[in-house]
């Protein structure tokens, strides 16, 4: 079964056939998820059982959780967006021998063949069929109205998430709603602000139906907060920054989440700062990211923080003594991301993997009082992140001087964090200024990925190409 999905997968990631109903949610209920799934039963569901039982809904939704941790651009392994746009962007560099990968991401030599961006498509794709199952499903289940609301709000936040990230890496995409083959054989890309008008749809009704907190406590699954934190991000991107700076300033206010004052506990897993993350599979088990970035003896095995980043740090940084961690073999020195700092199995889990975040709602209520003119309000903001790193309130005056200052603690506040460096400098318009020098394959045109080939062929409809490849 693991053979034929992976098959289908690979083949057909937006255009799924029906009949593949049993198969997909027999495997989604076969997992051998430990962490988030409750109990279910061992044996296929008809799409009919499936839906009558909340807690084999429940288990659903955990599978769509569990890939996102395990197969998805957010996944914080070697083929996620923390490793890949890392390279991509000014971050990392790589130590993999026989890395074709690592290369052309961090060269920029990327092409339409290049499997990471295939996955990144791929994976995203595969697992808004599984929330498109459950939308759909749902309609119609014979659960408590309180359930099915919840239900129904994770799989319409969980469709718009998988889709932003779609969007900010390739661009105009199809805004997949339907699991009807018929309808999605010959689909088209979508002008991004379609995408954009309809995961704002997804993600209001989906902050309506959510609960206030998810029921484990633990953070794991979509809440109001969660959905109001991917709208503030929303409104930021598609600049209209009133919304932006009121979602953002919701979520500060909100009183659920607050500030870790001390940096070495941010990515512990009862960080109060924490608006969102996902447990690792297994009890004990360190997250991907801890896996991906530590490594104990020099040279690397894989990555490690570029020289630039560690010396552009600014004298003080806590960050630095927190969030990094020198290797030498007493002629040559690299640091690595030490954000996360388990990397090994334990008797518990001490670190789960961070999709959101509250220091990121001062920033983005920062970029977008920028946009307005509102400076005072910015360095606020500013000084809060600041602050929190050991640092002296800033001496930006100027629009241009706090505009660097944003880019700084962007930058340094959320290194290898979802790319969140690289969208900065798409959305800033400033990737050419700052990658054209250093990286030599740099184009302007490289603020999109290509749409995998493969697609191309499947569905001649998502020509065009993006420019460039």
């Amino acid at each position: 079964m693991k053979t034929f999905i992976q098959k289908y997968k690979s083949r057909c990631p937006i255009l799924p056939i029906r009949l593949l109903l049993l198969v997909l949610f027999g495997a989604l209920l076969s997992s051998c998820e430990k962490a988030l799934e409750p109990e279910y039963p061992d044996f296929l569901l008809s799409e009919e059982a499936l839906f009558e039982n909340a807690a084999t809904v429940d288990a659903a939704l955990a599978n769509i959780y569990a890939g996102l941790r395990d197969n998805s651009p957010v996944s914080g392994g070697v083929d996620g967006m923390g490793v890949l746009l890392g390279l991509y962007a000014d971050e990392l560099d790589y130590y993999r021998e026989n890395a074709p990968i690592d290369n052309a991401f961090y060269n920029h030599t990327v092409l339409p063949n290049n499997t990471a961006v295939g996955n990144f498509w791929n994976s995203s794709y595969s697992l808004i069929f599984s929330a498109n199952k459950i939308v759909e499903g749902l309609e119609d289940a014979p659960l408590e109205a309180e359930e099915r609301n919840g239900f129904m709000g994770e799989a319409l936040f969980l469709r718009a998430y998988l889709h932003f990230y779609l969007a900010q890496l390739f661009g105009d995409i199809p805004y997949i709603k339907t699991t009807d083959y018929t309808e999605n054989a010959s689909v088209s890309r979508m002008p991004l602000t379609e995408v954009y008008q309809m995961m704002e749809t997804d993600l209001l009704t989906a902050k309506n139906l959510l609960p206030a907190m998810e029921p484990s406590g633990e953070r794991l699954r979509a809440s109001k907060g969660v959905a109001s934190a991917l709208l503030a991000r929303l409104y930021l991107h598609t600049q209209q920054w009133e919304k932006a700076v009121a979602e953002s300033t919701a979520v500060i206010t909100e009183g659920t989440y607050a500030l870790q004052p001390d940096l070495n506990l941010v990515f512990l897993k009862e960080s109060p700062s924490t608006i969102w993350q996902l447990k690792p599979e297994f009890e004990g088990s360190a997250t991907k990211e801890g896996e991906t970035f530590i490594f104990d003896v020099g040279p690397p095995s894989l990555y490690a923080l570029s020289a630039s980043f560690i010396a552009d740090f600014e004298t003080g940084d806590l960050r630095k003594e927190a969030w990094t961690r020198e290797l030498s073999d007493g002629s040559q020195s690299w640091y690595h991301p030490y954000k996360y700092k388990q990397n090994y199995y334990g008797g518990s889990s001490t670190e789960y993997s961070i999709l959101f975040r509250l220091a990121e709602q001062y920033l983005i209520r920062a970029e977008a009082a920028l946009q307005l003119g509102n400076l005072q309000e910015v360095r606020n903001d500013l000084n809060v992140i600041r602050l929190r790193a050991g640092l002296d309130p800033t001496a930006a005056n100027t629009q241009e001087e706090i505009r660097n200052e944003l880019q700084h603690q962007w930058r340094y506040e959320y290194f290898t964090e979802q790319g969140q460096r690289w969208f900065y400098l798409k959305r800033s318009g400033s990737a050419n200024e700052i990658l054209a020098p250093i990286k030599p394959g740099w184009k302007a045109t490289d603020v999109l990925f290509p749409l995998p080939a493969n697609e191309l062929i499947l569905n001649p409809n998502l020509n065009p190409q993006n420019p460039g490849y």
